[in-house]
């Protein structure tokens, strides 16, 4: 049952708009009963809470009550704070109504229409000195309040008597009547029975029952976001979230919390921060530092779960309690027997004991015939007070009993040898374990760590949790660790190259730490060289070659290429050679060259080894990245699927991102923008360091005007005498677009000097990589910039190298950039004919990509140029550059660019023909918004300044000022939070990205 459901079902009872079914009835005579179990911590309260702010609700007389475990009664004032999520307390005020021979009146509060009865009214009607019983109290609040509305919690701690008073009402509800009760389904007296016993319900009553279930990973991502920051929680943080806390919403709260602690202490205490770093860049730092599936492992427990399950297992009998420790040591859901058998348990000890435990809540059946703790970290807080002893037997047993089975679990086995403290049989479990689990990688990592390994022994280890390592699932310690072995003098010379090459692959492709990664590389290819182990030194050449990194000219990644290649021929390896055809077929596809695509056709997807369609996958995937950087986006899209596919079926998670991250990139380029952030947020999540994805948000970012967002979401960079240097901190290609969209920033605020430094800076690092094609997204930002300074010899130096780069290749989407450089060249020369001729020219360029952001913009740069050319244009010719630039205005605003939209309706407005202009006088708008208020309202929404919006419009800032003021008078709304709050929903509510009329009439 959704929430939803319910809460319409209850407003329409205490609305008087129920619709009976049978003869005689009639509306508003459907009382409505809603059952609702959780266990502690699932937020039951919080439901109570959002029915009482229900407009229904409030308006009704209602009662709130809670039960509790002292037999004591509790009512509430239902008006109040809002708790906190997952709290276990009522809203309001509350007061004891038993348990005393006479309760003090609460503080005097507002009267609220519907509230309860004021308590001391209950107490007077008892003699002085007379203790109510809960019973007694229950009985004379409902005589005295009449409810409508009755809210009863933690009904598992009612006595009898209230029981059997709560069955009599539901016998005869009165009209309108809803009641609400919640339960721990676990504390039950009499387990399924609420209310002590089966009631007699009336036919009209509408009863059902909603079992409140533990969040998924969608709810608990949204949780970890609202307290630590979406950005902040990568897909495999919230999957340890998930698992660790059993999707208990009190415990995930709990949780959280701690986490945000410990990083808030390690950030005030300065961890990670370099000397001479300034605040901006450490708060940036802070910020783009996500947590990790370990930071939830070394959190601890919360204090509040700890206490429950340590409590709950000191209340069972002694002799049963040896049967949650075995649940604890082994910490996964077992059966029945595997329990008895760890626990030590003879005959029916072990089946007694568990019915106990489950008869108490410390453990449940999880699935059928499975039984374990509802939260996982219960396991962890029981393990904790285990007695070494004790704790060590319970691991023996385990690991015996497991090292009997066939195929034999051997991660499990070596966890269980090495919490009993047996380390030869840990480490001789070890040897066994795979690579691609989770489970084997965290222990073949301890084992490394456990030092006083032989160096052989040592080595096998350190290749098994090497190899694929760049593929697999690896956790944050693996890098460290197998850096410390490389360097160990007693590894073999041949393991240690593979070892190296498998840290540099890892460093470079999965922790982005390209300089590193690329030194490993080089040694690790002249290592395996003089070990003679060619096909892997051809691996490691390879991986130098392709040109998607940094750190390398595209001369120096085909001189790696061609070693590669030799490397791989001397081998007679498969693997190595489909490798290395995959590198240079990558090689070829991001420089333009036409024979790219006959290479890629020949890449063998049906290599019968792993090894080979890993590396096909690879080439696949690099391949529709340069596609997609060149302009060929249906073919990007072939090769794109192609990849994604084959590196699912081949086992390479990482390939599957990196394809994921192109398509974001190419769904931005092509104009599918519609739930576009959200997938960009998705990836991000994911994979923290998604940099394509970044970019993708910044750009969003940009055409919407949110400048803010903008310099969140750009990739961090080498902050160099406050430049912005992203050149070595992400991937080339989502570099240049990076510095691109830093460029354009600068100029849409006016920092003209500074926007002109950056393009200096890029260009000469994109000269220095020797790609050209990859200027499609920076060189019209970069001669924007330069002319805006006054600089136009050096933007005419960049168009001169621009297009000799371009010469011969094809790159349609580099090709219509450069039409786009001239365009603004040639309006920078004051020659606004050439300037539309080749704005226009670029717009069909993009046209048929299609790129229909940029072709949108090659329209406002052509009808801005039409309208300067003035008494030059015909009376036809100037009407039909309005129509564009109207139809501009429309596409814009239909892909949600809505700064850019606004820029065109300024000139528009501009250069309006007189006979269209708007007659003389202000049309009266009274309290409704007018065209211009709404336009700088959602502007203003997105963060810009009042100056900023007047650079955009055309505007005095005063101006702007004064319909914002406005505006914001006419919201009803005190800040501009409040401001950007309204122009979401507003949006959210027509279902478009923004633009015109987003808070106002049309515009005229």
């Amino acid at each position: 049952m959704y929430e939803q459901t319910w809460e319409r079902r209850l407003a329409s009872a205490l609305s008087g708009t129920g619709t009976g079914t049978g003869a005689g009835s009639g509306a508003g005579q459907e009382p409505t009963l809603v059952l609702v179990e959780g266990d502690a911590g699932m937020g039951k309260s919080r439901l109570v809470h959002r029915l009482l702010e229900l407009p229904q609700a409030r308006s009704v007389a209602r009662l709130v009550v809670t039960f509790q475990a002292s037999g004591g009664l509790v009512v509430a004032d239902p008006l109040g704070p809002e708790p906190r999520v997952g709290s276990s307390a009522v809203p309001g005020r509350r007061s004891n109504v038993t348990g005393a021979a006479r309760c003090e009146p609460a503080e005097p509060a507002e009267p609220a229409t519907g509230a309860a009865p004021d308590t001391a009214r209950v107490q007077d009607a008892a003699p002085l000195g007379v203790r109510l019983t809960a019973c007694q109290a229950l009985e004379a609040l409902l005589a005295s309040a009449r409810p409508a509305l009755l809210v009863a919690e933690d009904l598992h701690h009612a006595d009898d008597d209230c029981l059997a008073l709560l069955r009599r009402l539901l016998r005869e509800p009165p009209a309108p009547f809803a009641a609400v009760l919640t339960y721990r389904p676990e504390q039950l007296p009499r387990p399924g029975l609420p209310l002590g016993g089966a009631v007699d319900y009336p036919a009209r009553l509408s009863a059902v029952r909603w079992r409140l279930e533990p969040l998924d990973e969608r709810g608990v991502r949204c949780v970890a976001g609202e307290l630590l920051g979406a950005r902040r929680c990568p897909q495999e943080f919230v999957a340890r979230l998930r698992q660790r806390s059993g999707g208990v919403p009190q415990v995930l709260v709990d949780l959280l919390r701690m986490l945000r602690d410990a990083a808030d202490d390690r950030n005030s205490s300065g961890e990670g921060h370099h000397h001479g770093e300034s605040h901006h860049h450490r708060d940036r730092d802070v910020q783009d530092r996500g947590f990790t599936a370990g930071d939830v492992d070394e959190a601890g427990v919360p204090v509040r779960l700890a206490e429950l399950v340590l409590e709950r297992t000191a209340a069972l009998p002694e002799p049963y309690r040896p049967i949650v420790w075995a649940a604890a040591v082994l910490d996964e859901p077992a059966g029945a027997q595997d329990l008895a058998a760890v626990a030590g348990c003879k005959g029916d000890e072990g089946r007694t004991a568990l019915i106990a435990a489950l008869a108490g809540s410390v453990l449940r059946e999880t699935s059928e015939g499975r039984y374990g703790f509802a939260v996982p970290l219960a396991a962890t807080a029981l393990y904790a007070e285990l007695p070494g002893p004790v704790r060590e037997r319970l691991h023996h047993r385990a690991a015996a009993m497991l090292a009997a089975r066939e195929p034999a679990p051997w991660a499990r086995i070596a966890r269980h040898w090495r919490g009993g403290g047996r380390t030869e049989d840990w480490l001789r479990a070890a040897e066994h374990l795979g690579r691609d689990d989770e489970a084997a990688v965290a222990l073949l990592e301890e084992a490394l760590d456990a030092g006083g390994l032989p160096a052989d022994k040592r080595g096998r280890l350190a290749l098994t949790l090497a190899r694929g390592a760049v593929l697999g699932r690896r956790s944050e310690g693996t890098a460290r660790i197998l850096r410390g072995i490389v360097e160990d003098p007693a590894l073999p010379a041949a393991d240690r190259g593979e070892i190296r090459l498998e840290l540099g692959l890892l460093l470079h492709h999965r922790k982005r730490r390209f300089e590193e990664g690329r030194t490993e590389l080089r040694r690790a290819a002249d290592e395996l060289a003089e070990a003679e182990r060619p096909a892997l030194a051809a691996r490691a050449m390879a991986a130098l070659a392709n040109p998607f990194f940094p750190g390398a000219s595209l001369e120096e990644n085909v001189t790696w290429l061609e070693r590669a290649e030799t490397a791989a021929e001397a081998s007679g390896d498969r693997a190595a050679r489909t490798a290395t055809a995959a590198c240079r077929a990558t090689v070829l596809m991001n420089t333009g060259d036409l024979d790219a695509w006959r290479l890629v056709a020949r890449l063998p997807r049906d290599s019968p080894d792993r090894a080979g369609r890993q590396q096909v996958a690879r080439g696949l995937c690099n391949t529709a990245n340069g596609a997609v950087y060149l302009g060929h986006y249906r073919r990007a899209d072939e090769l794109l699927t192609e990849g994604i596919e084959l590196a699912a079926r081949s086992g390479a998670p990482f390939l599957e991102r990196v394809g994921r991250g192109t398509a974001l990139f190419r769904d931005w380029l092509t104009g599918r923008w519609d739930g576009l952030a959200e997938r960009c947020t998705g990836l991000v999540a994911e994979d923290g360091s998604a940099s394509d994805a970044r970019v993708v948000l910044a750009l969003l970012a940009l055409a919407k005007g949110d400048w803010e967002a903008v310099r969140d979401w750009l990739p961090r960079a080498d902050h160099v005498h406050e430049g912005y240097r992203v050149y070595e901190t992400c991937e080339a290609p989502v570099a240049a677009t990076a510095a691109g969209a830093h460029i354009r920033l600068l100029l849409a605020r006016q920092h003209v000097d500074s926007a002109a430094g950056a393009a200096a800076s890029a260009w000469t690092w994109l000269a220095g990589k020797g790609v050209w094609v990859w200027g499609a997204e920076l060189a019209p930002w970069v001669v924007l910039a330069h002319v805006s300074a006054g600089q136009r010899q050096s933007a005419r130096r960049v168009v001169a190298e621009f297009a000799a780069g371009l010469t011969g290749r094809d790159a349609p989407s580099a090709t219509a950039a450069l039409l786009w450089c001239r365009a603004v060249l040639a309006e920078a020369d004051g020659e606004p004919a050439e300037a539309r001729a080749c704005f226009e020219q670029a717009g069909a360029a993009y046209a048929g990509l299609p790129h229909p952001y940029a072709r949108a913009l090659m329209a406002e740069g052509a009808g801005r140029c039409a309208l300067l050319l003035g008494d030059g244009l015909g009376g036809d010719e100037a009407e039909a550059v309005v129509d564009d630039l109207t139809r501009c205005v429309a596409e814009l605003t239909d892909l949600g660019a809505v700064w850019d939209a606004a820029r065109v309706r300024a000139t528009l407005r501009a250069h309006r023909p007189a006979a269209q202009r708007r007659s003389p006088g202000r049309p009266a708008y009274a309290e409704r918004m007018s065209p211009r208020e709404g336009e700088v309202a959602e502007l203003a929404a997105t963060g810009l300044t009042n100056r900023e919006i007047a650079a955009t419009l055309h505007l005095s800032p005063r101006t702007v000022e004064q319909h914002v003021a406005r505006a914001m008078r006419k919201l009803g709304i005190a800040s501009r939070q409040g401001l950007a709050k309204e122009v979401s929903r507003a949006r959210a509510t027509r279902g478009d990205g923004g633009g015109d009329g987003a808070l106002g009439p049309p515009s005229p």
